[in-house]
Order: structure tokens, then sequence, then C-alpha cells
């Protein structure tokens, strides 16, 4: 089944994922190395498509990603706009 979103931003989390990130000084490339350590397996290249918010997000990934950073899932979406991406689909 097809992932459905409206609008062209596809997740919530990429920008706060990439302050997390830059904040932790962690590469894209070791955030995929841990999620896989997880069983998790999203590539270096995927990390930078959610970052820049052209890839969706599965809740799994999403869990394990929050695990990985050691945040909370709060963490990764707050301060998020949602209403604006919603309207500007």
């Amino acid at each position: 089944m097809a992932r459905i979103v409206l609008g062209e931003q596809m997740n919530l989390i990429g920008d706060n994922l990439k302050k997390i990130r830059k904040k932790k000084k962690i590469s894209q490339q070791k955030i995929s190395n841990q999620l896989e350590l997880l069983g998790v397996y999203v590539c270096r290249g995927s990390i930078s498509r959610i970052e820049d918010r052209s890839r969706t997000v599965t809740d799994i990934e999403l869990y394990a990603i929050a695990k990985v950073l050691e945040v909370s899932l709060e963490d990764l979406v707050e301060k998020v706009s949602f209403e604006n991406d919603l309207s500007q689909s």
C-alpha cells in the first residue's frame, strides 16, 4: 500500500533530526549504522532525505532514531508546524 502524505513535506521530524544530530556531532552514516544494529535498515542517503523532509518515516524508524539519538519522541517532533504543512497542500 502506498503512503499518502499531504503537501510537499513527507515527515515532521527532518528539521529536528538534523538539529539534534549536529548538536550531538553524529554523522548520518553513524546514525544509519546504529539503526542497523537495532535491526532497522535506513541507509545514509535515506537519513539525508528524512532530514530534508523528502522521505516519509515509519513509526518503527521514528522510535529507533529517537533511541539512537538518546532523545524522546517528543524531542523529534517538538515545535513542528503541522498546520503550516497541511495548508500547503
